[in-house]
């Protein structure tokens, strides 16, 4: 029997939604923000946070202004429960922020989750089932009213949990439907209103129901549909939150937010800069500063986004792009001869624009005065001894498409600088390349690695490497594990004294060029412990564990010849 064919993809069914409201209203006010960085988007990262950079990123949110912080899934995670009682036992969480904890509607780990939260003053426990037939069916094997069972039950447990520890007056219960907009919205309306009959009368604060768009598969407006169809059915909207959590996969996370607001939503979860699962989280300072730039009191404050940008860096080993909307190193640079014209006038004249605008910042080109984020207007940055790394950086990604991350651009300027003072002339794009790949990717020194490769592992959760290199003359043959190429080459690595002491710091990839003739370059940072002092080499190979390797090499050799004077 032939299987029937079916089109690949087909555009997703309207909501059944008639004289919608929500495309003529208006925010008037910002919702609740809740940051899920220190999970959802740790979760994600290439290297999660150890607890140290954790702390400074929760530090920066409260800073910001956030009031709910996801903090972590204290039950899957050993580290996540042991930061979670190092914010409570030390009394790290002010008073007028709660932090959120996340959880499976499952018996053991829902016990381990109230545990975490022991002398907490206040919190809230954030449990989700997947409520779509693609979830339920295929991966459940369970039909609807298995998973409706699922989500009562589970919320039965965390009920009973929350009364035998005494907790139940401080701790808010925040329930998501998973895969919300890929669910039949009839029976997510009764699963939540059945839920919120079974915790009982609240405060608004206090039940929240988190819509998310676990995987953006509809356009934003349906998002919005959905919202508004579903606050149009449920019954208790004076009593309960409606939060949304977008994924980015169509990149639509942030038009589908604002959307959801106009829909009714009035609490959102996401990441300072949209970190996540597969393409991200919706970017709530992007959302947040576009309702600023409406006039709206955002109850955030990115007044100093360079510092922003430095711990999320710092703290996720993602650099964040240059044309990011805010954070951008690039979005207040203007580099045509006519944009730059346009904004000079337009800074002489704002005092007219304004009254001719009735809008206190009206300038061509700048559609948010740069100083809001403590930036400035700069102009395009020429290649020479007075260059700064931003256009050092700005004419690799132009000219060669090569993206280093943010903490290595100071050393890229510095070494440019010293090359463009012993010229005194300005140095062109095919200089600035050679002189790049002169100081960070051909780089000699006392390591020389001779080849790597992978083997097979009797533990499937670990790589193991073999490398054979030469030290100084002297041939080595090593075997590492770890949970990846390169944290298994850094533990064969340790095992060698004449390899000076580091720490692996930073590690990223991209793509150089297209199809047949694509290459991969790595970045790596590692840091001297002798002085605390961090060195990143570069690599270029047509495959990434290579690549990598020579970047981890290139990174060692420039370490070790700034120890020898070199």
């Amino acid at each position: 029997m032939m299987m029937k064919e079916f089109p690949k993809y087909k555009y997703p069914e309207p909501i059944p939604l008639r004289d919608r409201q929500w495309p003529d209203r208006i925010i008037e006010k910002a919702p609740v923000w809740t940051s899920v960085d220190l999970r959802d988007g740790n979760q994600a990262l290439p290297i999660p946070m150890n607890p140290v950079r954790k702390l400074a990123y929760f530090n920066l949110l409260v800073e910001l202004g956030f009031k709910e912080i996801e903090v972590g899934f204290p039950s899957a995670s050993q580290d996540d429960f042991d930061f979670i009682r190092k914010l409570i036992e030390e009394k790290l969480i002010p008073d007028d922020v709660r932090i959120s904890v996340l959880t499976q509607a499952r018996q053991h780990l829902i016990e381990k989750t109230v545990e975490s939260l022991a002398g907490v003053k206040h919190a809230i426990l954030h449990c989700y089932v997947a409520t779509s037939d693609l979830h339920g069916r295929f991966v459940f094997g369970k039909n609807r009213d298995e998973v409706m069972d699922m989500a009562l039950e589970g919320t039965r447990m965390v009920i009973a949990e929350l009364e035998k520890q005494g907790m139940r007056d401080r701790i808010a219960y925040e329930f998501s439907p998973e895969e919300f907009t890929d669910s039949d919205l009839d029976f997510v309306v009764d699963m939540c209103t059945r839920i919120k009959e079974l915790w009982g009368p609240s405060r608004k604060e206090d039940f929240i129901l988190n819509l998310p768009a676990t995987v953006e598969r509809r356009p934003p407006y349906q998002y919005a549909d959905m919202i508004e169809y579903f606050c149009r059915k449920y019954p208790y909207l004076a009593e309960s939150s409606i939060s949304i959590h977008a994924h980015n996969d169509q990149g639509c996370a942030v038009a589908a937010s604002e959307m959801a607001l106009l829909a009714g939503a009035d609490r959102v979860e996401g990441t300072i800069f949209g970190h996540g699962e597969r393409t991200g989280n919706l970017d709530i300072s992007t959302l947040a500063l576009n309702l600023f730039s409406r006039g709206i009191a955002i109850n955030l404050d990115f007044s100093n986004m360079e510092k922003v940008v430095s711990v999320v860096e710092d703290s996720s080993g993602i650099p964040v792009h240059a044309r990011h909307p805010y954070a951008g190193q690039l979005v207040f640079t203007a580099f045509s001869g006519s944009h730059q014209d346009a904004i000079r006038k337009g800074m002489e004249c704002k005092e007219q624009s304004s009254e001719y605008f009735r809008q206190g910042w009206k300038v061509p080109y700048l559609h948010i005065d740069p100083n809001d984020l403590g930036r400035t207007y700069e102009k395009l940055i020429r290649i020479n001894s007075q260059s700064g790394k931003g256009g050092v950086v700005y004419i690799l990604e132009q000219e060669f498409g090569i993206c280093p991350p943010r903490k290595m651009h100071p050393q890229i300027g510095s070494a440019v600088q010293e090359l463009a003072d012993s010229t005194g002339t300005e140095i062109d794009a095919a200089q600035l390349y050679k002189y790049f790949f002169e100081i960070f990717v051909d780089v000699t020194g006392p390591y020389r690695l001779i080849s790597f490769k992978r083997l097979e592992s009797e533990f499937p959760d670990h790589i193991s490497v073999s490398l054979k290199m030469d030290i100084s003359g002297g041939h080595h043959e090593l075997i590492g594990q770890g949970n990846g190429p390169i944290s298994a080459t850094v533990n064969a690595l340790r095992q060698v004294a004449q390899i000076i002491p580091f720490e692996l710091d930073d590690f990223t990839e991209q793509t150089l060029g297209q199809g047949a003739d694509a290459q991969a370059l790595a970045f790596i940072g590692v840091e001297s412990k002798s002085d605390g002092r961090l060195f990143y080499g570069a690599g270029t190979h047509s495959n990434i564990d290579q690549a990598a390797m020579r970047a981890l090499f290139a990174a060692l050799n420039r370490a070790a010849n700034a120890n020898a004077g070199k």
